[in-house]
């Protein structure tokens, strides 16, 4: 299925960016990488064993993005290809709860995180379509199924962007394309670290959770497998984020219950995220 593919992945710098790319190239497909770090996009196609192409842009430079897709297909032209799959992966977090923050968290979680993958599969998805189709894989997260503390802007920009996907997926699944959503719970990644508090500042600490999350390399495998079965949507996670993400459709008082309790019993003060 991956063999001399090209496949375009966005926050492919670290993370289960990082990871995709290292599986995908494992499993024979070109790349091209994206990211805003050159350094490190360049350490992980070092650790690629196919072709890649790094190709850094700003997500939310919307006024460019035709441009680089232009520049992803061109390249992947000349590997004698097209682009045949798109993983929307470029995001950030928050850590704050809504009463504090400023309404510049809003804005700049909900370009990054939503209207910045909009705008490049809105450019790249009829190249796609002309060509016969592809894939589409797209990151959410449980927060884009349940709305948990301290992640209100985040939360809305997730739920925005399995809406958009699957709207996608039913218009274009008579044209070859396949689209699947991934919503993770923890991962170990630096997602936590880079989030936004309540004056948009990076928080630059960790937390338990994500430090002993699923291993990159781990949901990477999963997600992949996902894609060749068919899957339209993955549940990335395990234990208490995979139970609440099921109870959310099954028993959604349940579900707002439990996440009314967490900040009840002291959630934000645990997470260092209440203001003083």
């Amino acid at each position: 299925m991956y063999t001399n593919s090209t496949w375009w992945i966005t926050g492919a710098s670290s993370g289960i960016g990082a990871a995709l790319a290292e599986a995908l190239s494992a499993s024979g497909a070109k790349l091209v990488l994206s990211g805003r770090n050159v350094a490190a996009l360049k350490d992980v196609a070092g650790r690629c064993k196919t072709a890649t192409h790094i190709l850094p842009f700003e997500a939310t430079d919307f006024a460019n993005i035709p441009a680089h897709v232009d520049a992803a297909w061109k390249w992947a032209a000349g590997q004698g290809g097209r682009i045949d799959g798109l993983v929307n992966n470029a995001g950030i977090s928050q850590r704050s709860l809504a009463v504090d923050t400023v309404f510049d968290v809003y804005r700049k979680i909900i370009d990054v995180d939503l209207m910045a993958p909009i705008a490049l599969t809105q450019a790249l998805l009829p190249r796609m379509v002309k060509a016969g189709g592809g894939s589409i894989i797209a990151i959410s997260s449980v927060a884009g199924i349940i709305g948990p503390p301290l992640r209100s802007a985040y939360a809305a920009a997730k739920h925005g962007l399995i809406g958009y996907h699957d709207a996608v997926r039913a218009e274009t699944a008579h044209q070859g394309m396949k689209v699947l959503v991934v919503a993770p719970g923890s991962v170990r990644t630096n997602v936590s670290k880079n989030a936004l508090d309540a004056d948009a500042n990076a928080r630059g600490v960790s937390d338990a959770a994500i430090d002993n999350g699923m291993d990159p390399m781990v949901a990477a495998t999963r997600i992949l497998d996902a894609l060749k079965a068919g899957t339209r949507e993955l549940i990335l996670a395990e234990g208490m984020e995979a139970e609440i993400a099921k109870l959310r459709r099954a028993n959604p008082d349940a579900a707002f219950d439990l996440m009314a309790r967490m900040v009840a019993q002291g959630y934000a003060q645990q997470m260092g995220a209440e203001k003083k």
